[in-house]
């Protein structure tokens, strides 16, 4: 069965070169070089403002601080706020953003969304929409728009090369992955948010168990539940000795050398591979909508 998610999944190359071109367009709108930032968002948002975060700050550009929406410290003082909300609907986002005096800049896919009206400043990324409830594209575009945005630094990418890597990932042999029992993510620096992000990929579309942590900190307990017939799955940089470490376990170590926002892409690709194969519709996964909005 083909779904949207599926699809959204597969246009991420072509998407992200939109995202790194308007980044040109909305310098603006996006943190100054030394201006202490908060991003905030929730879900997938949060991981991907909390990898922004740390690259923010490798380049050498300004504190940056990532939150979940609702754990915004309003004491804390801050030259911009960052919020990342695909639908601009949710409740957390839209009170935060009602209630700063602090410039403030929304990235969404919906530009006239409720949030809008409360934000300093909206970039607008509707060519980066899904009709899944599950985040894909969105997200990842919303990354490659900031990272975009530290052109001056290293934190920058190649966009024809990251292109060209996210088509890599699309081709990368996921079945003989499918049949594992659990899964952990692990990351280092900017990449510790993006095993967050696949890690609450796979257990949204496929209510598999999934974890994931810093993956220094790995060898500090979590490697206690490594067995065979388990994965633990790397992004980016691999600490010295753990993939020999992990396979004295008996479990399988994946990595992909490629960047790693296109090895999320692959870590994607798992996770609603595993919907379809417990018979599961990704596109609509269980106690989930687009948004969560409170009353």
């Amino acid at each position: 069965m083909t779904t949207f998610v599926d699809a959204e999944i597969a246009s991420q190359p072509d998407v992200w070169q939109l995202a790194g071109a308007l980044a040109s367009t909305v310098t603006n709108d996006l943190p100054k070089s030394g201006e202490r930032v908060a991003v905030v968002g929730c879900g997938t948002s949060w991981f991907i403002a909390a990898s922004y975060a740390v690259l923010r700050e490798s380049a050498g550009e300004g504190v940056t601080d990532a939150f979940a929406g609702s754990e915004y410290p309003a004491s804390r003082r801050y030259d911009r706020v960052i919020a990342i909300s695909r639908s601009g609907t949710t409740t957390e986002i839209i009170e935060l953003l009602q209630g700063l005096s602090t410039p403030s800049t929304l990235i969404t896919a919906v530009p006239d969304a409720p949030a809008a009206q409360y934000a300093g400043a909206v970039i607008g990324m509707p060519f980066a929409d899904e009709q899944s409830v599950v985040q894909t594209r969105f997200a990842t575009s919303a990354l490659v728009l900031l990272r975009s945005s530290l052109s001056g630094s290293t934190a920058g990418p190649d966009l024809t090369a990251l292109a060209a890597d996210g088509a890599k990932a699309l081709a990368v042999p996921i079945d003989e992955l499918l049949g594992a029992s659990q899964v952990t993510f692990l990351g280092r620096g900017w990449t510790v948010g993006l095993s967050s992000e696949a890690a609450l990929k796979t257990r949204e579309a496929a209510q598999f168990w999934a974890e994931s942590y810093p993956a220094m900190d790995y060898r500090h307990g979590p490697i206690a539940i490594a067995q065979p017939g388990r994965l633990v799955w790397a992004f980016g940089e691999v600490p010295d000795g753990l993939a020999d470490d992990v396979a004295a376990t008996g479990a399988t170590f994946v990595h992909h050398d490629i960047d790693p926002l296109a090895a999320l892409v692959v870590a994607q690709r798992f996770a609603i591979g595993l919907a379809h194969a417990r018979g599961l519709d990704p596109d609509n996964p269980r106690s989930l909508t687009r948004s969560v909005i409170l009353g």
